[in-house]
């Protein structure tokens, strides 16, 4: 496992790192404290993951498009 930050990670690296802990959970063969350990970065890496989903899905709800269908711009955030 990485000992990059969870809150430094890209998209790509968050997954990676949790699909390995999630294999090595379901492998079993992980001591209890260790177990624990790895649910722990694995709930981070989780909720690393939503947050950037999250805003690339923002991101891609603000373009608009034109009346060919192509991309024309970003429509202003309300708030």
């Amino acid at each position: 496992m990485s000992n990059t930050p969870v809150s430094e990670m890209t998209y790509e690296q968050a997954m990676a790192e949790l699909e390995l802990v999630v294999g090595k959970l379901e492998n079993a063969q992980v001591a209890l404290d260790d177990s624990i350990k790895l649910y722990e970065r694995g709930a981070e890496l989780k909720k690393r993951c939503e947050e950037m989903l999250k805003q690339a899905e923002e991101k891609v709800a603000l373009i608009t498009l034109g009346g060919d269908g192509a991309p024309d711009g970003l429509k202003p955030v309300e708030g």
